[in-house]
């Protein structure tokens, strides 16, 4: 968007520019600037040297003569005394106060700095000292204006902290993150977190003797999960191509080549619903390990909530709300169509066919005549009624077949499988599945899923001929699991929006309030 020149506060900055630019000074010349210190080490680097002179005082030794440094940053607030100018400076690491005084840089490069605005960003050297108020100050001897911002930073009180509530200003952090950003230090600290968490899992899964790999994020056939692909064509190749949805049905190639410990983190794209918990693309970690079954990724899960909590907080408990969630393990296991039972009183033997299903859901208030599976109905039911009341981590278990084409049948249940979804605080954070491995019960799944696909169900999992030939070579008894990152981080920096934890979350056309229409079912 072009910048608006009908503006007033822009058009006195592009004619401060002009100005600068009249006096053969280009704020945007510059290509380095040499700092030797950041402004929080300008800062405790002072402070170091307080400390030393006044020991080396009552030892009677000389004293070292006051540091001096080479500072750059954001301009964030200018305030002026006529032959002297403070500025508070900014960068990633802090703030500290500038001292400008017009016998220390010359009347000439004093007056330069009416031309100076908040936002812009400068560089100075010169050295350390405390005001008279206490402050520790750089009393700077020469700068150079490194960068001219033509559009004004939007103020504290226009953005702040408290007033993230407000849809408007919500709308422009999450369009304008940059700004954002560069006003609310709390935000970027959000990130920094986002990132400590990752490294923390990387840690995790390294310490465990597993192998980070990466997998095709260009797929002919997108499977791996019940979701809507975006689609796209390669032209070299004149073939149809997808984003993918998930990164199992490869990660499992993996297991049948000879690992035995595999995991990624990686982004997936599915063309959803956007809402408080979803968002077209996300990240999402997935892990397999041979030999194990359901029982080790549950204990596996366990452990790596109770680690990153620690991590972050000292000790396995997360913030939620004002309030807190002990992640300390064994958490409870509730069967799927118990936990149903228990909120709805609906026994599980009506579920027994899919009239029966859709019946007891119109008797619940949910419309799902369309429905083409008794799984589908059960899992609406559970999204609606069950989970929104596990609060405490609560692997679900025992999930219908017919929304489980990858996981293992369940030997004297059959129309049951070996899978968890983890919900914490009301959201779905996890789904593990003790892989299924047999080749022709997998063919004969896929074929029931392209059933489901005829008769409506656009997310029902596609053939996959490829993988199918994988297993047929022979797949060890496998334990995977998928975690979206995003809403991982979201429990553990106590974030109720998605969007909080994005740094760019996908936004409708500016003009078009986003006002979190109902989720398309994205999952984890």
């Amino acid at each position: 968007m072009p910048l608006d020149t009908t503006n007033d506060l822009i058009r006195v900055r592009l004619d401060k520019l002009a100005q600068l630019r009249a006096q053969g000074l280009d704020p945007f010349a510059h290509d380095r600037f040499d700092r030797s210190h950041t402004t929080a080490g300008a800062v405790s680097g002072f402070q170091e040297w307080e400390t030393r002179t006044a020991s080396g005082a009552e030892s009677g030794s000389e004293p070292d003569p006051a540091p001096r440094v080479c500072v750059a940053g954001r301009v964030f607030a200018i305030r002026n005394m006529g032959k002297a100018l403070f500025v508070d400076l900014r960068d990633e690491s802090g703030r500290v106060q500038l001292y400008f005084r017009v016998n220390h840089v010359g009347a000439e490069a004093f007056a330069r700095l009416d031309l100076l605005d908040r936002g812009d960003f400068l560089g100075v050297g010169g050295p350390v000292f405390r005001t008279r108020t206490g402050e520790v100050t750089v009393e700077v001897h020469e700068f150079q204006l490194l960068a001219k911002a033509l559009r004004p930073l939007p103020m504290g009180n226009l953005v702040g902290e408290e007033q993230h509530g407000d849809v408007t200003d919500v709308e422009f952090r999450y369009r304008q993150r940059y700004a954002d950003l560069a006003v609310h230090p709390g935000v970027r600290e959000q990130f920094r977190r986002r990132s400590l968490i990752l490294r923390g899992i990387r840690d995790f899964f390294d310490q465990r003797g597993y192998l980070e790999v990466e997998t095709p994020v260009l797929q002919t056939v997108a499977g791996g999960a019940a979701a809507k692909p975006f689609h796209t064509y390669h032209n070299e190749l004149e073939q149809d191509m997808h984003l993918r949805i998930s990164l199992e049905l490869y990660l499992k190639r993996l297991i049948v080549g000879g690992f035995e410990k595999v995991y990624e983190i990686g982004r997936v794209f599915r063309n959803e619903g956007v809402d408080t918990e979803h968002n077209p693309e996300f990240s999402l970690l997935e892990s397999y390990e041979a030999y194990v079954n359901l029982g080790a990724i549950e204990a596996l899960v366990e452990e790596l909530l109770c680690f990153l909590a620690t991590r972050l907080y000292g000790r396995p408990v997360v913030p939620f709300g004002d309030e807190e969630i002990d992640l300390t393990p064994p958490w409870p296991r509730l069967p799927l169509l118990e936990g149903i039972r228990q909120h709805t009183g609906v026994q599980p033997e009506v579920f027994a066919s899919l009239d029966g299903a859709r019946g007891v859901a119109g008797r619940l208030g949910l419309n799902l005549d369309e429905a083409v599976s008794v799984g589908w109905i059960v899992d609406k039911i559970h999204g609606r009624y069950v989970q929104p009341k596990l609060i405490r981590p609560t692997f679900v278990t025992e999930f219908p077949l017919e929304i489980s084409p990858l996981a293992k049948k369940i030997a004297d249940r059959p129309h049951l499988t070996h899978r968890f979804e983890l919900y914490v605080a009301g959201a779905e954070l996890a789904n593990a599945f003790s892989e299924l491995n047999d080749p022709l019960d997998q063919r004969e799944r896929f074929e029931a899923q392209g059933a489901m696909r005829d008769g409506g169900d656009e997310e029902a999992h596609p053939m996959d001929e490829d993988f199918l030939r994988a297993l047929e070579y022979g797949m060890p008894p496998t334990g995977g699991l998928g975690i979206g990152i995003d809403r991982l981080v979201m429990l553990l920096t106590n974030q109720t929006s998605i969007r909080d934890v994005l740094l760019f979350p996908h936004m409708r056309p500016e003009g078009r309030l986003d006002t979190d229409p109902a989720s398309g079912g994205q999952g984890v």
